[in-house]
């Protein structure tokens, strides 16, 4: 080792020890380039708030990418993490990642490489091992002069690239690529995090070939019998049937026993689709397993039980499943839904709303007291539209505290409170308790009666920012609702600050979608275009027809909103007793739009078809 590289290695040695990133030994390794050191070595002095002002972050904030309050509290956080600071703002979006790389590449000094033009042929797919491509956010490209080059979002990050040389024996090299595209790329090379899950549950895809043959040709009765030999099949299909629905984007996995059958059925993207059959002679045994999974009494077979399941993704990823049998006729049926933490960290810029749907959130999110209600049918969203919300608020200058039936996603930080009514431990007893608790923030899963409602009411007018959910089909129509529930004119007018109402749709695959040209202006006039919405003017609109990387023309959903702003003109209306029709007709006049027009509007921007928009919204 020469002095140069010496000396170079003594101020990355500083910075780890710092925690302000995780490398040693780099230019040792051959793998960093010098013209990139300014990203993280500005003095020798390491400290973060000097840290922002140098290299990259100064990058990012000198181009308003991000400020540079936002700047230090990342740096601070992804040390913390142990993560890398590209990774880490990508993650959380508080960045554009197309953005990030073009930066991180003229900082670096390093050219940027277009995953577009990866010609996967040339990838040794084999060559590294696939453990070490989940942990770390990297992936071969090629071989060339004896070397491997590995496509990285940020070539700093060289934990990874240690490992991967370790393992493979020859020298690598990091090549810059954009985050977004590197994780599409490796979704198709290594299956995504639920392919880890494979390793998780230590599930042998050969293996379960040979269950799946048993389960329709080999089992017998003897088989049967002895629960010790057939106990391998049974965990190892229940493990698959959770690898497949965490590969498939399910929501939930019913298990449904009847009298000559067994049916498996996930929900994805909100419809239902059968998956499997297996012999209905296993159904004893695969109710006993998961309630094992999930704790629950496995000679309890007359009521229903609720458990939960976690299952490891990787190292620092993991999933619950909230589990509930019911009994049948035929036996017990199994509803496992999959609560996914990361889906209310995506931002609330991913989850659909539009720009000014988006302000008013914010807004009553900003505000230190009021009532913020979301309401909507079961599945359309609520759960992550309000852990998005107390997600934004989760600071440790704020005391957030939840009533929750049952607690879905476990967020730290929040004092989250799990509903038992056989204790007595109801909605309006932990409220009460709440309000002993010097809360900010309170959230409460479910306004059910009238008693939840009066407490709610009361946090909201004595100084506490209150969120919770209602049962209604539209913004409207909530406050109606608690009108009906026995609260006054008055306590509603001056509690509820914000009202959504949501629906779920499913998006059109970008890579299959087809225009529906020429459409008739009388169809238009019909389904409820107005010349506000472009697609009355062009009569343009996109249909699913369906390929290989979508299910029958949809791949993901988006949430489609309403948002009810209480302002003065509608607190008049609840004052004086309108009905919902006249509060919607106050509100429209203030530039509300209902869910059908926010649908119609996803219409013309090409994001969900006609046919969903009628599907899930009225006119």
């Amino acid at each position: 080792m020469n002095k140069q590289q010496l000396s170079v290695l003594s101020i990355f040695d500083l910075c780890q020890s710092a925690g302000w990133f995780n490398t040693v030994g780099l230019v040792a390794n051959g793998l960093t380039p010098l013209a990139g050191l300014k990203h993280h070595v500005g003095t020798t002095k390491v400290n973060i708030e000097i840290a922002s002002k140098r290299g990259l972050p100064k990058a990012l904030i000198d181009e308003g990418v991000i400020s540079a309050e936002q700047m230090s509290e990342a740096m601070t956080n992804a040390a913390e993490e142990k993560s890398s600071l590209i990774i880490y703002l990508c993650q959380h979006g508080m960045v554009n990642g197309a953005t990030v790389a073009k930066l991180a590449a003229r900082e670096f000094g390093m050219a940027l490489y277009d995953l577009d033009n990866l010609d996967m042929s040339a990838v040794p797919e084999d060559l590294v091992d696939r453990k070490l491509l989940r942990k770390h956010i990297v992936m071969p490209l090629f071989i060339k002069a004896k070397r491997l080059f590995i496509a990285t979002p940020d070539p700093f990050d060289t934990r990874g690239l240690r490992e991967i040389q370790f393992q493979v024996r020859m020298p690598v090299e990091p090549v810059l690529v954009e985050y977004s595209k590197i994780l599409l790329v490796r979704e198709r090379f290594v299956g995504g995090s639920a392919a880890s899950l494979v390793d998780s549950l230590n599930i042998d895809d050969t293996e379960y070939q040979t269950v799946k043959e048993a389960a329709v040709f080999d089992v017998s009765e003897e088989a049967e019998e002895d629960g010790d030999n057939d106990s391998t099949p049974i965990v190892r299909f229940i493990n698959k049937m959770i690898l497949d629905a965490v590969n498939m984007k399910a929501s939930d996995m019913h298990f449904e026993p009847y009298e000559q059958t067994y049916r498996v059925r996930f929900r994805v993207d909100g419809i239902l689709r059968h998956i499997f059959n297996p012999p209905s002679s296993w159904a004893s045994r695969l109710v006993s397993r998961v309630k094992i999974m999930a704790n629950l009494d496995i000679t309890e077979r007359r009521i229903p039980q609720d458990g939960r399941i976690r299952v490891a993704l990787s190292a620092t990823e993991s999933i619950d499943l909230r589990v509930n049998t019911l009994p049948l006729q035929y036996g017990e049926k199994i509803v496992m839904r999959i609560l996914d933490s990361s889906a209310t960290k995506l931002g609330i810029d991913s989850l659909g709303y539009e720009d000014d749907q988006r302000n008013a959130y914010l807004n009553a999110l900003n505000q230190p007291q009021g009532m913020i209600l979301v309401t909507g049918p079961t599945g359309s969203g609520k759960t992550v539209s309000l852990y998005t919300g107390l997600n934004i608020l989760n600071t440790d200058e704020r005391n957030i505290s939840t009533a929750e039936d049952p607690v879905e996603i476990n967020i730290l930080g929040i004092n989250q409170t799990q509903i038992n009514a056989r204790t007595g431990l109801d909605f309006p007893t932990a409220m009460r308790a709440f309000l002993r608790q010097d809360p900010d923030i309170i959230m409460v899963g479910e306004i059910r009666d009238l008693e939840t409602a009066e407490i709610a009411v009361k946090a909201a007018q004595t100084g506490h920012l209150v969120l919770s959910t209602l049962h209604t089909n539209s913004s409207s129509d909530t406050l109606n609702r608690l009108l009906n529930m026995g609260l006054s004119a008055f306590n509603v007018a001056t509690s509820v600050s914000l009202i959504i109402a949501q629906r779920l749709g499913r998006k059109l695959c970008i890579h299959c979608r087809q225009p529906h040209e020429n459409i008739p202006a009388e169809v238009f006039e019909q389904e409820g275009f107005d010349n506000s919405i472009e697609s009355a003017k062009s009569r343009v609109i996109y249909r699913a027809t369906g390929c290989e990387k979508c299910i029958n023309g949809y791949s993901g959903r988006v949430g489609i909103y309403e948002t009810l702003v209480v302002s003065p003109s509608i607190c008049a209306v609840i004052l004086n007793g309108g009905s919902a029709v006249e509060i919607l007709k106050a509100a429209q006049k203030e530039g509300f739009r209902t869910l059908r027009v926010s649908a119609l509007r996803k219409v013309a921007a090409g994001v969900i078809s006609l046919e969903e928009a009628n599907r899930i919204t009225v006119d």
